[in-house]
C-alpha cells in the first residue's frame, strides 16, 4: 500500500508542469541567493554613492531592456505552439531581436546623457547598456525553452552565471576595484553566459546563417509591432513599474534613500521567485486548459489562487518578523532604517501573486488588451501616488504605500472582467477582500500586545487548521478514491 502511494506520488512530480515548476523554484532560489550575495558584497564593499550610482545605471538598464524584447515573450509562446512553420518563426524573432537590441542599445545611451549630469551614472549606464543585445537573444532561447517545457536548461545556465559573477565579487575582498571595472566584468560573464545559451540551451535550433538569411520587412516589424502592442506594453510597464520609483525618488530624496528603496526591492526580488517561476510554467497549460474545458480552466485558477493567497500572507508575516534582524546583519548596520520600508513594500506581498496570475489568464482568454489598459491605470496610479505622496510626506513611506494601493486598483479591475466573464465569482472576490482585510486589522492590533514569533507561529497553526478542516471532505474522497484503486 505504502509502495503503490510512494509511486503514485514521484508519478505526479514527474509531469512537466510540476517538474519544470520544481526545477524553476530550486535553481531561481539558488540564483537568487546568489546574485543577492554579490549584491550584498557590493554594498559593503562601495560607498553609498558609489552604490546608489551603479543602481540607477542597472535601473535605467532594466527600463530600456524591457522595451528592447518588444513584451513578444508570451506571444512568441502562444505561437510557437500553435503554427507549423516553427524554424520560420524562430529565425524571424531572432532576427527582429537582434536589430531591435541594437537600436534600443543607443536609446540607453541618450537617456543616460539628458536625464543624469553625474559622469559616473553615465559611464555604468554606458557598460551596463551593452547587455541590451545580449538579452535580447537570450530573451528568445529562453522563451523557446518555455514552450517545450525544458526550463531546466535556462535554469542551470543561469546558475553557473550566478556562480562567476560571485566570484568576480569575492575578488573585491582581496583586492578593491573601481565599480567601473567591476561592472565591466559583469558584462564579459553576460557574454559568456550568451554563448552557454546558444551552444547547450538553445536545442540546437539556431543556425546565424538562417537567422541572416530570414526576411523582415519593414512593414512586417510595424505589423508585428501595431498587431502586438498591447504585449509590448505590458512587457515594459512591469519593469518600469518597479524602477520609476527609483528614478522618481533619486530626484526628490536623497540618495540614501535609493539604497533602502533598493535593498527592500532585493529582498522582494528573491520573495516573488516561487509566483513568477510557477506562473511562467503554467501559462502554457492555461491556454491549453481553456481550449480544452471552461471547467478545467476555472478548476486550475481557482486552486493556483489559493495557493498564491497563502503564500502572499505566509511571506508578509515572515518578513514583518526577520527583516529587523535579516538586513542589518546583511548588509550592515548603515542600513538601519531599511527594515521599517522593507515592511510597508512587503504589504503588497498579499496582492501580487494573485494578481500575476489573473493578469496571465486574461492573456490566456486574448483579452490582453485589457491587461494592458490595466497595467498603465496602475502605472499612472503609482506615479500620481509618488508625485504626490512625496510632496506632502518627504518619505520613501509615499512610495511604498502608493505601490499597494497602484496594485490594490489593478487587483480590482481584474476582478470586475474575470467575474464578468465567469471564471470567478463575486463571493470568492469578496471573500479575499474579506479575508486579507481581517488578517492585517488582527496582525497589526495582535502585534502591539504578543511578541512577534509566537504570533508568527499561532496565525500558521490557525490558518494551517482551517485550510484542512475546509479541505477536509476533498482530503476523504481522494483516499477513499486512493485505496479502491489499491483493491
Amino acid at each position: 500500500m505504502l509502495k503503490q502511494l510512494h509511486n503514485t506520488f514521484f508519478t505526479k512530480l514527474r509531469t512537466p508542469f510540476l517538474k519544470n515548476s520544481f526545477w524553476g523554484v530550486l535553481s531561481n532560489v539558488l540564483q537568487n541567493l546568489l546574485f543577492s550575495a554579490v549584491f550584498v558584497i557590493i554594498t559593503r564593499k562601495f560607498s553609498t554613492t558609489d552604490f546608489a550610482s551603479y543602481i540607477l545605471a542597472n535601473t535605467l538598464y532594466a527600463f530600456v531592456v524591457a522595451f528592447s524584447s518588444l513584451g513578444l515573450g508570451q506571444w512568441f509562446i502562444r505561437e510557437l505552439l500553435s503554427t507549423e512553420d516553427k524554424k520560420l518563426l524562430i529565425n524571424k524573432f531572432f532576427k527582429i531581436q537582434i536589430i531591435v537590441g541594437v537600436f534600443f542599445f543607443g536609446i540607453n545611451i541618450l537617456i543616460a546623457q539628458l536625464l543624469y549630469e553625474d559622469q559616473l551614472i553615465k559611464t555604468l549606464s554606458l557598460i551596463i547598456g551593452i547587455n541590451i543585445i545580449f538579452d535580447n537573444i537570450i530573451f528568445v532561447i529562453k522563451h523557446i525553452n518555455i514552450a517545450h517545457l525544458e526550463q531546466i536548461k535556462t535554469f542551470k545556465i543561469i546558475t553557473i552565471e550566478a556562480f562567476l559573477k560571485l566570484i568576480v565579487a569575492c575578488s573585491l575582498f582581496i583586492y578593491a576595484t573601481p565599480i567601473v571595472y567591476i561592472s565591466i566584468l559583469f558584462v564579459l560573464l553576460r557574454l559568456i553566459t550568451l554563448n552557454l545559451f546558444v551552444r547547450i540551451g538553445s536545442s540546437k535550433q539556431i543556425n546565424l546563417q538562417d537567422i541572416v538569411q530570414a526576411k523582415v520587412s519593414k512593414e512586417e516589424l510595424k505589423q508585428l509591432i501595431y498587431s502586438n502592442w498591447p504585449f509590448v506594453v505590458i512587457g515594459s510597464i512591469s519593469v518600469i513599474y518597479w524602477g520609476i520609483g527609483k528614478i522618481i525618488i533619486s530626484k526628490m530624496l536623497p540618495l540614501e534613500a535609493v539604497a533602502h528603496y533598493d535593498i527592500s526591492l532585493k529582498l522582494w526580488s528573491i520573495v516573488v521567485i516561487v509566483p513568477v517561476i510557477l506562473t511562467t510554467t503554467l501559462f502554457p497549460l492555461l491556454i491549453k486548459s481553456i481550449n480544452s474545458s471552461a471547467k478545467e480552466f476555472q478548476s486550475l485558477y481557482r486552486r493556483t489562487f489559493l495557493i498564491y493567497t497563502v503564500f502572499g500572507i505566509f511571506m508578509y508575516t515572515i518578513i514583518q518578523a526577520f527583516s529587523d534582524f535579516i538586513i542589518p546583519y546583511l548588509f550592515g548596520e548603515r542600513y538601519f532604517e531599511t527594515p521599517q520600508y522593507c515592511k510597508e513594500m512587503f504589504l503588497t506581498i498579499l496582492l501580487f501573486p494573485t494578481a500575476l496570475l489573473q493578469a496571465n489568464v486574461l492573456i490566456a482568454m486574448k483579452l490582453e488588451k485589457l491587461d494592458m489598459w490595466f497595467n498603465t491605470i496602475s502605472l499612472v496610479a503609482v506615479c500620481v501616488g509618488c508625485f504626490v505622496g512625496l510632496y506632502f510626506l518627504e518619505s520613501l513611506s509615499a512610495v511604498n504605500y502608493s505601490i499597494f494601493f497602484s496594485f490594490l486598483i489593478f487587483h480590482i479591475l481584474q476582478d470586475i472582467v474575470l467575474v464578468k466573464n465567469k471564471i470567478t465569482t463575486l463571493a470568492h472576490t469578496l471573500s479575499f477582500y474579506a479575508a486579507s482585510t481581517a488578517f492585517l486589522v488582527s496582525y497589526y492590533m495582535l502585534s502591539s500586545i504578543f511578541d512577534t514569533y509566537y504570533l508568527l507561529m499561532t496565525y500558521w497553526i490557525i490558518l494551517f487548521a482551517v485550510l484542512v478542516i475546509k479541505n477536509a471532505d476533498m482530503l476523504k474522497i481522494k483516499i477513499r478514491l486512493s485505496f479502491k484503486n489499491m483493491l
